[in-house]
Parts: C-alpha cells; sequence; structure tokens
C-alpha cells in the first residue's frame, strides 16, 4: 500500500486544483471545520495551510489535547456538563467517573484500552491514530478526501453535481458530511443555475 503524499505536496495540489476550478480557498480550507475534525487548534489549522509548523508537542500533549477539544465540542452540542459526559464514559467504558473527568479535562492520558473506547465513543474516523498523529498528519488525512475528490469528481457525488451543473463555489467546510443547511445551500445553488429567472420562461 503505498504511503500517502505529505501534507506539502496535498496542499500544493488543491491549492493548483482551486486555481482550476475557481473555488474560494477560504471556504473550501475553512479552518474552523478543519479544526472541528481533527481537534486542533484554529491556530494549528492556520499556521499549517499557510505553510508553518505546529508548536512542538508529544504524543501525550496530542491525545490529552485532542481528547479534550473532543469533550468541548460534545458540551457544546448536547448543552450537558463535563459531569454529565464523565458519567456516560464511565458507564460506557467502565471506568470511574473520576478518571473519566480527569481524561476529558485533559489532565490525563488514557490507557490503550481506554483510548481504543474513546474512539467509538467520540466515532472518530482513523482509529487511536486520530488521537496520536502529528498535526500534519491529522489534517493531511482530512484533505486527502477532498484532493481526491476534485481530482476526479466522479468518486465524489457532492462535487460531481456540483460539476455537472456549473457550481463552482460553495461553502464545503465539512466536506464529506454535510449538514443539512450546507445540503441546502448546495441544492440552492444548483437550482439557480438550472432554472431560468422569473419571468423569463419560453413559451
Amino acid at each position: 500500500m503505498a504511503l500517502p503524499p505529505p501534507l506539502s505536496e496535498t496542499l500544493q495540489r488543491l491549492d493548483a486544483l482551486i486555481r482550476e476550478k475557481g473555488l474560494e480557498r477560504s471556504e473550501l480550507l475553512d479552518v474552523t471545520g478543519l479544526a472541528a475534525r481533527t481537534a486542533l487548534p484554529e491556530s494549528t489549522v492556520h499556521a499549517l495551510l499557510q505553510g508553518g509548523a505546529p508548536p512542538d508537542d508529544t504524543v501525550n500533549d496530542r491525545v490529552r489535547a485532542r481528547i479534550s477539544a473532543l469533550a468541548k465540542a460534545d458540551l457544546a452540542a448536547t448543552g450537558r456538563r463535563m459531569s454529565d459526559l464523565a458519567a456516560d464514559i464511565s458507564r460506557r467504558l467502565d471506568v470511574s467517573e473520576y478518571w473519566a473527568r480527569q481524561v476529558c479535562d485533559g489532565r490525563k492520558v488514557p490507557s490503550v484500552e481506554l483510548l481504543h473506547g474513546l474512539v467509538e465513543y467520540f466515532e472518530v474516523d482513523g482509529g487511536e491514530g486520530f488521537f496520536t498523529a502529528s498535526a500534519a498528519d491529522a489534517l493531511n488525512r482530512v484533505l486527502l478526501p477532498l484532493l481526491h475528490g476534485l481530482e476526479d469528481p466522479r468518486s465524489d457525488p457532492v462535487l460531481a453535481l456540483m460539476d455537472r451543473y456549473g457550481v463552482k463555489s460553495t461553502d464545503l467546510r465539512m466536506h464529506g458530511s454535510l449538514t443539512r443547511e450546507q445540503v441546502e445551500r448546495l441544492l440552492e445553488g444548483v437550482l439557480r443555475s438550472v432554472v431560468p429567472p422569473e419571468g423569463d420562461h419560453k413559451q
């Protein structure tokens, strides 16, 4: 199995395709969306997209920070408290609530077994590597499907639809798992491109 290209090459190829297809880089490579999908800080994602280097860290630092980011995202999405999240993880993964909270707060590094359970709990792609990969590799993992979809739109139904109807720019910040609002925006763009304006109907 061939190794994936490095992030630098992925970004070079994406930038070439963005220019070729007349896309908006800031929309396609949305910092906030990519940070959410990688559990990386937005500042790190921004630096990497600009060709910079992320802050130095260790594997333990990465694991703690990414679990904490996922926990905070869960609390923001559900409105529950950290104690509720810790209690749920405690029940699901058979660890104490105290330990679950310490891990979710980013204070402790989980065991391999608990890390495996957190992959399933938070439903992340990439297995344990989601938590342990370098920032560059984590971002690259998310960008590669986007690159492949742009290089061969037939492999991506959303991009194929855009290409077919001439929709050149839309919000793909959650590419691969579009939200309802983003799907509506895409369809609105498609409809505008194929439906004649009001009063311009052919007789």
